[in-house]
């Protein structure tokens, strides 16, 4: 899914023709040596599930399209990548001419990103897409914790164990980790088993 030919599907959808190859820009970013995890794999994944959920969306290349730019910067030493990422979104599609709509739509679902605090409509999609790795069956989330490790590489072994722990224990005070009722219905129980089978396990 990470073609350009997809990217540009979901652009002209919403009215664009683009004048500038953004997908190599993406490209480029998402190929940096410091992405383990939030790199081209990830948005082929994302990309694959919203594919598979566009009964639940309204607005559906739009949900592509903020897929594609919301991890466009990333950097685990700074803490305004969503920002800076639906920065570059925003500049690029202003540039080409996107309804204010629009723009105002995508914007607002890469920065729901940042903290996955609870939303509705496309951006409880994108939300519930971005995290679905949480549900995934458990060599793969160890797979992705791994990776995670592996951006946070500079951080001290104890210090990481403390964020990493107060990160994931996070998701599960949430009353439900997923938004929609499709990925609750999907995910959830997978997502709090390999939470709590983690946690156990850095407590040990």
């Amino acid at each position: 899914m990470f073609e350009r030919n997809n990217l540009l599907q979901s652009l002209k959808a919403i009215g664009l023709n683009p004048a500038k190859d953004i997908f190599t820009q993406l490209a480029v970013a998402y190929e940096q040596p410091n992405r383990h995890y939030h790199n081209q794999s990830h948005i082929a994944n994302c990309l694959k599930l919203a594919n598979c959920f566009t009964s639940l969306a309204q607005y559906r290349h739009e949900i592509e399209i903020a897929l594609w730019f919301h991890d466009a910067v990333y950097d685990p030493r700074r803490n305004d990548n969503e920002e800076a990422s639906a920065l570059w979104a925003s500049c690029y599609l202003s540039d080409e001419g996107v309804a204010n709509e629009s723009l105002t739509r995508i914007t607002d679902m890469i920065l729901a990103t940042k903290h996955h605090h609870p939303c509705d409509g496309d951006a409880a999609l994108v939300i519930d897409i971005d995290l679905a790795i949480l549900g995934s069956d458990p060599n793969r989330f160890e797979e992705y914790d791994k990776a995670i490790r592996k951006e946070y590489v500079w951080v001290p072994s104890a210090e990481y164990r403390i964020g990493r722990q107060r990160v994931l224990a996070k998701f599960l005070q949430r009353e439900t980790i997923f938004l929609t009722d499709v990925f609750q219905a999907t995910f959830e129980q997978k997502a709090r088993q390999n939470i709590l089978r983690k946690l156990h396990e850095m407590n040990t």
